[in-house]
């Protein structure tokens, strides 16, 4: 599988834990299955395993570069795609900075509302030239 299609899985499984934080991964994967709506494969597992078991540092991160907004008010698929690029730009060092956002731009344009692509993009920058990496 591509790396842009198990993005994609990772950040079905990552809006999903939003709203049902209490299923398990295998739980997760038993629907993926199921369903045969996506599949997921190592590199989704280690991308949803980083940010699920990381969360308050990730969102803790977030913060740091939401200028006058405030976690709770973020749409729940921006939150699932930050959560899913912070995790890349925090704990996934062989991946450039550069395709982690523009694959969560492309993620934005497809599941999130209009204004929140720019937003991703802005908040993403903002963490790579803060110095989460370049």
């Amino acid at each position: 599988m591509k790396r842009s299609k198990a993005r994609e899985s990772a950040f079905i499984l990552l809006f999903e834990n939003i709203f049902n934080p209490e299923y398990s991964f295998a739980d997760m994967k038993e629907f993926a299955s199921d369903s045969e709506l996506f599949e997921i494969d190592a590199f989704t597992e280690a991308l949803y395993a980083a940010a699920v078991e990381n969360v308050a540092a990730i969102d803790d991160e977030i913060r740091k570069y939401l200028k006058n907004w405030r976690l709770e008010r973020l749409s729940k698929p921006a939150l699932a795609i930050l959560r899913l690029s912070f995790s890349e730009l925090l704990y996934f060092d062989d991946i450039p900075a550069s395709v982690t956002v523009n694959e969560a731009v492309e993620l934005a344009k497809k599941y999130a509302v209009d204004k929140d692509a720019s937003f991703i993009n802005g908040v993403l920058g903002s963490a790579v030239r803060g110095g989460q990496r370049q």
